[in-house]
């Protein structure tokens, strides 16, 4: 599916927009980029990151997924008892024998990346600019279980619309992360790294990037560090674009974080809700 740019755009010209970003259009182009920073040894150096897996530990991996002790078969055919045993064995011998690691790493390594270190993590991030120069820098977060290859296929209908039935002047650079402890990025050392500290982090990068002007965009984990960046609104963000627009009143928040009971004062359909969301998360 192709969008209009200009439409895009004006997407973001809004603080917070439900849906998605729509763009699907799979792209085997990418522009080479050079942060400006790139090859520094301070503290705000920008290092090239290649994916380099052991081919060791991909055979480990398949290692023990085909150790899998497998429980007894559910007595039911329902998901009441949770997840079904046939399906847990699929998912696995998919992992474990017809996924193609090193096709993937090829894919990511197709992609300029790169690892800078931000408040003590090491963030792994891909870069790609589009050839327009007026192009408005983006920043784009993953979800949660999630990772940079989700976002990948929007990377060439953003930065080079023309070749998706855009125009040049609808273009962005693309600049997606890997979130603190996902994929290629460091693992935090120490607690505290929420959503709001992520979004802070962003615009360290985006910033370190060269980029005084850029908007925002995510989904599901993604859109709460979106929505805290909104919160925060640094110097330099023009916008944000969420994939899951949503607000809970800090009372609730913290009764669905312990598993307590409904607030008071919650009119039926509040309490409806707060209770459709009780049984989402014991069935997560």
């Amino acid at each position: 599916m192709k969008l209009n740019g200009s439409l895009l755009k004006g997407i973001f010209s809004l603080v917070i927009c439900a849906g998605g970003l729509g763009l699907l259009v799979m792209s085997n182009h990418a522009q080479n980029t050079s942060p400006k920073n790139i090859g520094n040894a301070g503290k705000d150096a920008i290092r090239p990151f290649k994916v380099k897996i052991p081919q060791e530990a991909v055979a480990d991996m398949r290692r023990r997924l085909a150790a899998t002790r497998w429980p007894d078969k559910e007595t039911v055919e329902d998901r009441s008892q949770g997840a079904q045993l046939k399906n847990l064995q699929a998912l696995v011998r998919y992992w474990g024998a017809g996924y193609d690691w090193r096709k993937a790493e090829v894919k990511l390594n197709a992609l300029p990346q790169f690892v800078t270190n931000i408040d003590g993590v090491d963030i792994h991030f891909i870069h790609v600019r589009s050839k327009n120069t007026n192009a408005l820098p983006l920043i784009i977060s993953h979800g949660w279980p999630g990772s940079v290859l989700e976002q990948i296929k929007l990377i060439g209908p953003l930065t080079d619309p023309v070749a998706n039935g855009g125009r040049v002047e609808d273009s962005f650079d693309v600049v997606i992360p890997s979130l603190p402890g996902f994929g290629f990025s460091g693992r935090p050392t120490e607690t505290g790294w929420d959503p709001d500290r992520i979004g802070r982090a962003w615009d360290v990068l985006m910033k370190r990037l060269g980029y005084k002007q850029y908007v925002a965009q995510g989904g599901d984990w993604g859109a709460a560090i979106v929505n805290a960046m909104g919160r925060q609104a640094p110097a330099g963000l023009m916008g944000i674009h969420t994939n899951l627009p949503s607000t809970v009143p800090g009372e609730v928040g913290a009764a669905l974080a312990v598993g307590g009971p409904a607030p008071a004062g919650l009119s039926d359909q509040e309490r409806a809700v707060f209770e459709s969301l009780t049984a989402a998360s014991s069935v997560q």
